[in-house]
């Protein structure tokens, strides 16, 4: 059993087919299957279940998971300590908050361990994100979801032990243009809004899923891609929007959009920091995590 092999177990773990890990990697998928099969072999058990949906983990391959964490780190920590190099902080955001949250969260890491050297990624997918944390590609990573437990918000998770922190709420806004139709409502209950088009991302999008919540079936979905764009199509009257609040506030100030007076129970996001709870004692790992949200 050697690191390169345990790098390609949790690269097919994260990517649940062979396909998938050997573009993470950058290996042919005969390489990848046969570093698997010599990993079995070592071992002595099945590390996975092939079926035609992807492969998923065996009892033995749950069982192997943390320690296959534990030992890349461990060897990752080792090259730092012996090469001297500068201890390194690998953060993933949405690109929906890289702009408007991620600063102030750096700022703060950076005021509290000036030693650290940060990187930020960025990803227009959760998915991506909660998949490079659960693989040790990124030690945390910046998405929305709403309150209780991790993924409450209606997305999966990757078979890996997340942790999470909620820094800050993001108030969400019903929005749409000003000669709208029901602009002029003291108050909207769900059903005043049956028939309506809501502009939306994709499916897997943090505000698709808050419309879900709060909206349910009544309205009609319509794509028309990220944040500014969909402000941009509700300026428009294209239709009514779900955004947060601070990527509306200006337009809401400026009279180009209005914020329509909804009275359902309100769904609000948080900005978490989600980690692998595994990998706490890297570097100090939860030290800095909470650094962040000091």
């Amino acid at each position: 059993m050697d690191l390169r092999q345990l790098r390609t177990f949790e690269a097919v773990v994260t990517h649940r087919t062979v396909t998938g890990a050997s573009v993470a990697l950058g290996l042919a998928p005969s390489s990848v299957s046969e570093q698997i099969r010599a990993l079995e072999r070592n071992l002595g058990v099945d590390l996975f279940e092939r079926a035609p949906r992807g492969m998923t983990l065996t009892p033995a391959g749950e069982r192997l998971l943390p320690w296959s964490r534990s030992l890349l780190d461990q060897a990752e920590q080792a090259r730092r300590e012996v090469t001297a190099v500068r201890p390194q902080v690998r953060l993933g955001a949405l690109e929906t908050l890289a702009a408007t949250r991620v600063p102030a969260v750096l700022a703060r890491l950076a005021l509290r361990r000036p030693d650290l050297a940060v990187s930020v990624r960025t990803d227009g997918a959760r998915d991506g994100l909660l998949g490079a944390v659960a693989a040790g590609e990124l030690e945390a990573a910046l998405i929305l979801d709403t309150s209780g437990p991790l993924g409450e918000l209606g997305f999966d998770l990757p078979p890996a032990p997340l942790d999470h922190l909620d820094l800050e709420d993001v108030p969400l806004a019903l929005v749409a243009a000003p000669n709208h139709p029901l602009g002029g409502a003291d108050s909207l209950a769900r059903e005043d809004l049956r028939g309506q088009r809501l502009l939306v991302n994709a499916p897997a999008c943090s505000f698709w899923l808050a419309g879900e919540l709060l909206l349910g079936h009544v309205v009609e979905r319509v794509c028309t891609g990220g944040v500014a764009v969909t402000r941009a199509c509700a300026e428009q009257g294209l239709g009514v929007a779900l955004l947060p609040e601070f990527a509306v506030c200006d337009q809401l100030a400026a009279g180009t959009l209005i914020r329509l007076p909804l009275a359902s129970p309100a769904v609000r996001l948080h900005l978490r920091l989600v980690w692998r709870s595994d990998r706490e004692g890297v570097t100090g790992l939860r030290e800095v995590l909470y650094a962040m949200a000091a």
